[in-house]
């Protein structure tokens, strides 16, 4: 998938998040935006990846494409950084969803993860789209409503508590 659905994907996974938790919205939206873009620093022509060029190039020539950042470890191991270094849990909580439809969204693709990295076994869907596709074009549209549909939930919400 492309940066601009994995950041939808991040934004839909986190407003829905915020329908079922007392976490700040904004920031469960905000960080869930940099989440979905974490997992691609393992590619330089990613938009994170461009931002972070010898950071990109390193993970890459260590781990591979949709490998080790793309995986259920490196899901994992953030998860304990962010517990360990961010005393905020809605901007940890945001990171993880954003990753954690990142990882998914890849799963739709032909190539699909390594999401049990180390082993080496590709995960996808059994449903799958080409990156750049029609069809993650039309991904990219639910995605977009939805996060529409959650965010009007969220401000009638706001409403009614005034």
């Amino acid at each position: 998938m492309q940066g601009n659905t994995h950041i939808v994907g991040g934004i839909t996974a986190s407003l829905a998040f915020a329908q079922i938790s007392n976490d700040n919205p904004l920031v469960l939206v905000g960080a869930g935006v940099i989440g979905a873009l974490l997992p691609d620093i393992c590619h330089g022509g990613s938009k994170i990846g461009r931002k972070f060029p010898i950071i990109s190039k390193i993970v890459n020539t260590m781990f591979g494409h949709r490998s080790f950042t793309h995986s259920l470890l490196f899901l994992f191991l953030i998860g304990m950084l962010l517990h360990t270094f961010i005393p905020y849990e809605s901007i940890s909580l945001g990171i993880l969803l954003g990753i954690a439809s990142h990882i998914f969204l890849d799963m739709c693709t032909k190539k699909g993860v390594k999401l049990f990295f180390p082993v080496s076994i590709s995960v996808r869907l059994p449903l799958t789209t080409k990156t750049g596709s029609k069809t993650e074009k039309v991904v990219f549209m639910l995605l977009t409503m939805l996060s529409v549909f959650f965010s009007y939930e969220i401000i009638f919400k706001l409403i009614e508590t005034l």
